[in-house]
């Protein structure tokens, strides 16, 4: 877990950002609220009228929505370091909600602050553009995913990218990582029944692709997973000079 709560958000931009030493040093400096939320609850709601923004600091969240006869469908997933919310601050009202995958570490920025912040130092406020855009790109290919690809490949590009995602930040080895995500939210991150997810994953285990245990995913076979799956992780944008 990072040492404090700006940690994760200096990582995270450092990696795809070009960022000065004032610049890392302004971020250190926000005010933040830190709050510690369970799996599962929800802490920014469709509806809401935000006035501040909120940094994962550690675990997982998810954005979804339902639909009037309750179906859910997750639309994106977030790492330490990720403001999933950071729209908020020129779209007022949320048409989605947040809610916690894992226990979680958060916090929470003041609009106010996050606007001074931006108005101060043109670089972070690039930077945290640019991470929006990137949160766009996310966006398309998760639409091209669901709506374009079957199943086994669209359950093989889901896990690629979110190595890729993880691997930027440190969290991965040897083509494990940790996500501890249930079948029924795999399923809603994917379009798929539990039932079809689960013979799904049965079968890049018989591939040899995918192995599980508990929390972590393990990539066998990262390069037949990536090739299987159709990723070109060029969306993600990892490379500031690029």
């Amino acid at each position: 877990m990072p040492n404090t709560l700006t940690d994760a958000l200096v990582l995270k931009l450092k990696k795809s950002n070009r960022l000065d030493r004032d610049d890392i040093l302004a971020i250190q400096q926000l005010p933040i609220r830190g709050q510690q939320v369970m799996a599962h609850h929800c802490f920014v709601r469709e509806g809401d009228r935000p006035s501040e923004s909120c940094l994962i600091v550690d675990g997982f969240a998810f954005r979804s929505k339902l639909t009037p006869d309750g179906r859910r469908q997750i639309l994106s997933l977030h790492i330490p370091g990720e403001i999933p919310d950071l729209q908020a601050l020129h779209l007022h009202v949320m048409d989605h909600d947040l809610v916690a995958l894992t226990d979680c570490t958060l916090g929470f920025i003041q609009h106010d602050a996050l606007r001074e912040l931006i108005r101060r130092r043109p670089n972070v406020s690039a930077a945290l553009w640019r991470e929006t855009l990137i949160d766009a790109a996310i966006f398309r290919e998760w639409i091209v995913n669901v709506g374009c690809r079957q199943a086994l490949p669209r359950m093989a590009h889901l896990l690629a990218e979110i190595h890729a995602r993880l691997e930027m930040i440190g969290r991965t080895a040897n083509g494990s990582f940790e996500l501890p995500i249930t079948q029924v939210e795999l399923a809603d991150c994917l379009g798929l029944s539990v039932v079809h997810l689960n013979r799904t994953l049965q079968q890049l285990r018989h591939e040899g692709l995918v192995a599980t245990e508990r929390r972590f995913f393990h990539l066998l076979e990262k390069g037949r997973l990536e090739q299987l799956g159709q990723f070109d992780p060029t969306y993600l944008h990892q490379n500031p000079s690029l």
